[in-house]
Formats: structure tokens, sequence, C-alpha cells
């Protein structure tokens, strides 16, 4: 039985008709607040877009003084060779004329948006280079010890008029952008006062309703006191019954808790029984190579072997997280390398190193990606490095750019034979087939300084977890 529903409610005649007023000027003033935030977001946004504007006219007004400076001192430079004769002129002379064309491209791409100045930068693109042809046929003629001709070159003034031209028309072009700075300035100022009165507006409204819903609160809380007493009395019925579930829930959880870390165990003890059994076929196969008299058969025996162990080294290696579905790829790859590294290299020989992201597969994933890894470290073992050669295989695992995970095994051994693009054995269409489960493919490359970097985009890694997750929201 409720006790609310047996509480009487007392109704005051005289404010029947106050409720609606009340409400309208809640929602007015609610009103009002919106208008007044969706204003002052919408200026300061304004004012973001004005900001860079204003950044980006001064880096325009920073280029084009870095460009008459350039031009300056190349002019220096050229008059002090010119005068003097003096070698050190030319270090400054040719830093000053290289970085033209850069400055003057960099001038024309910050005012693409702008056709006036785009057109300005233009104009003088044919002035700077008659100038620049001037000031290195002065240079050459010095250089050749022909300084009366460099000298009478000079005297006509062409370079000057160019240089004055070139000068004027990047004033001109700066104290354009100075104008078009003093106007972002103005807006600027326009808008920050525009967001003071939404601000403003904004804390009338925030008043007007603090004020009505104090009334409104002041009139409930009298009701709410006399609902109270009816509350405590179902409170503590609720508190016993609370208590009672919640004993019965902690028994729940305790029990889910054991059973949980019972499958976990099982799900570890399978792993590591189909690891050691087929660790054992790799050890029947390891006693058959020895067995074997014919290289081929040899040959072929030990490479299955070595898949074998591969895969048995995934098996064992997999550690489960706490659902009891992903596993971290750094932790199972890193044992699984160690593993590899313990069983199959010659002692210190051959360095077996890993670079890997944490990232989180699904348990299926996990051991595919181990078998991968594995195929792909045995191929550089046994091809990599003969004629008992030193050298070091590099494993990572990482994101790329696009949020893609990227596995690259890189060996700095012999590399493919000259001429070859990719691998041809089976090892190669092995590592193909699994790298097709994740939606990749594998890519052959020369490493620098010499070697194999075989790399393989998995886009799909992981893929499986996600939809699972997304079919349980």
């Amino acid at each position: 039985m409720s006790v609310l529903a047996d509480w009487p409610v007392s109704v005051d005649g005289p404010h029947l008709a106050r409720p609606g007023t009340r409400r309208l000027a809640v929602w007015v003033s609610l009103g009002l607040v919106c208008l007044a935030a969706m204003a002052a977001l919408m200026m300061m946004q304004g004012i973001d877009r004005q900001l860079r504007d204003i950044a980006e006219t001064y880096a325009v007004r920073i280029a084009a003084r870095e460009l008459t400076h350039a031009l300056s001192q190349a002019e220096a430079s050229q008059r002090g060779y010119l005068l003097t004769a003096d070698p050190q002129f030319l270090q400054p002379y040719r830093e000053a004329v290289s970085s033209l064309d850069r400055r003057v491209a960099a001038l024309m791409e910050m005012t693409t948006d702008d056709p006036g100045q785009s057109d300005r930068v233009v104009s003088i693109t044919g002035d700077i280079s008659s100038k620049m042809a001037e000031m290195n046929r002065t240079v050459e003629l010095v250089s050749t010890r022909r300084n009366e001709e460099a000298q009478t070159l000079t005297e006509t003034g062409m370079g000057a008029r160019l240089m004055a031209e070139v000068s004027a028309t990047l004033e001109d072009f700066i104290a354009e952008e100075d104008i078009k700075l003093a106007h972002r300035n103005q807006q600027i100022d326009q808008t920050r006062t525009g967001l003071v009165t939404a601000l403003i507006a904004a804390l009338a409204a925030a008043a007007i309703l603090a004020y009505a819903l104090l009334m409104r609160t002041q009139r409930q809380v009298s009701a709410l006191a006399q609902r109270h007493r009816g509350l405590l009395s179902q409170n503590e019925a609720l508190e016993e019954e609370v208590a009672e579930r919640t004993r019965d829930i902690e028994e729940a959880r305790a029990h889910a808790e054991r059973e949980r870390q019972r499958v976990e165990a099982l799900l570890q003890e399978t792993n590591h029984r189909i690891g050691n059994s087929l660790a054992t076929v790799s050890s029947l196969l390891a006693l058959q190579v020895m067995r074997t008299q014919s290289d081929d058969v040899r040959t072929a025996l030990e490479a299955a072997r070595l898949r074998v162990h591969a895969v048995a080294s995934a098996h064992r290696r997999l550690r489960l997280g706490d659902d009891l579905e992903t596993a971290r790829a750094d932790e199972f790859l890193t044992a699984v390398l160690e593993d590899l590294a313990e069983t199959q290299t010659d002692g210190e020989r051959i360095v077996v190193r890993g670079a890997l992201s944490p990232i989180e597969v699904s348990a299926r994933d996990a051991t595919t990606l181990g078998i991968l890894v594995g195929e792909l470290v045995t191929n550089a073992l046994k091809y990599a490095f003969p004629d008992e050669r030193r050298g070091t295989i590099s494993v990572t695992l990482a994101r790329d750019n696009d949020g893609v995970p990227l596995l690259s095994v890189r060996d700095n051994g012999v590399g493919l034979p000259q001429g070859a693009e990719t691998e041809t054995g089976l090892g190669s269409v092995i590592v193909k087939q699994l790298s097709g489960q994740f939606g990749g493919e594998p890519h052959y490359a020369r490493a620098d300084g010499g070697g194999l970097d075989v790399s393989v985009r998995l886009p799909e890694l992981g893929s499986h977890k996600t939809a699972a997750k997304d079919e349980i929201d």
C-alpha cells in the first residue's frame, strides 16, 4: 500500500489562476537564455574566424617583409661584391637569391583568396626576375674581372628602377594588408560589443528565470515536507528489502566470479593443452627430419615443423583479458617473439626485436595474428641469414595515420634475389592467406641498408570484437 496514496493533499483556491502566468514566464525566460546562449556561441565563432583572418594577415605581412628584406640583402651583397670584389659577399648573396623563389611562391599561395593582392604579387614576379638577371650578370662580370662592364651595367639605372618598382609594389601590398588588419580589428571590437550585450541579456533572463523558479520552489517545499513524513515509513521498509536483495546480489556476484575464474582457467588450460599437443607434433616432425635421408623431404618437414611450432607458440602464449574474449596484442606477441627467439635462433647470432602497440584484439584474431607473425619471422630466420650470417629481425605493430593497424617485419639479411619483387614460396602463400583474413595484403620491399621489409595493413583487425559490442549495445 502506498503512503502517498492515502496522504491528504490540500489545494489553495486563490492560487489556481497563477500557474499559467508563472509557466509562461518560465518558458519566456528559458527562451531568452537559449537565444542569448546561441547568439554568444555564434559571436564566439565569428571572433574565432576573425582571429584566424588576423593571423593570416600578419603572416602575409611578414612574408612580404621577408621578401623585401631578401631583395635588399641580395642587392646589398651584390653591390658590396661589385665595389670590393671580395668573395665573402657571395655567400649572403647566394643565400638571399636562393630564397627569393620560395618566398614569392609562399606569398602567392597566401593570397590565392585575394585576387587584388595576388595580382600585385604576379605583377612583381617579372620585375624580380629581371632584377635577379641584372644582379647575376653583374656578379658574373666581376667574377671574370670585367669590372668596367659591370660598372657600366650598374650605371644604366635599370636595376635601381626595377628595385624601386618592386619595393613600391610591396609597400602597397603591405599597406593593403594593414588596411585589412585595421578593418578586422574593428570587426572584432563590434563583435565583442555584441557578445557583451548577449551575455548581459542572458544574465537578465537567467535572473528572471531564477526568481520564477525560486518562487515555485518555495511553494513546493511545503508540499514536499508533508510528503516526507509519509516517505520515511516507506523508506524503512525499502531499506530492509534492499538489504535483503543486496545480500542475494552479493552471493550471486561471488558465484558468478567463481564461475568466471573457472571458465578462465579452463580456457587457459585448453589453449595450453592445444599448444602442448602441437609442440608434440613439432617434436615428432623434428625426429622425422633427423631420420629422413632426402634433402627435399627434410626441407619440407622442417618447414612444416616450424609452422606447427609457430601455431603451438600462439596457443600457449595466448592470455585473455577479464572479459575472456579479447587479448592485448603487445603482451601476446611479445611472448610469441620470445618463444621464437629461444627455440629457433642460433644463440645470439640472430636477434629478434619487437615494437608493439597495445592494440586490443579478439581471441580468434590474436591466434591468427600470432601465426602470421610466426610465419613472417620464421621465413626471415630460414632465408635472410645464410652461411652463419649475423643479423636482426625487427617486428613492429602500430596504427598508421588512418588508424589502421600496420604489421611490419624487417630484417637486415640478404633480401630478395635480384629482379624478384616478392616471395613465391609456400610461406608467401600462407602469409597472403592469413593477411586476407584481416582484409590486408603483404607488400615486400627492400629495406634501407639491405634486407627485406614485409608490411601488412590489417584494417579488419579487431573488427569482430567491435561488431560483437555493437550487437550487445
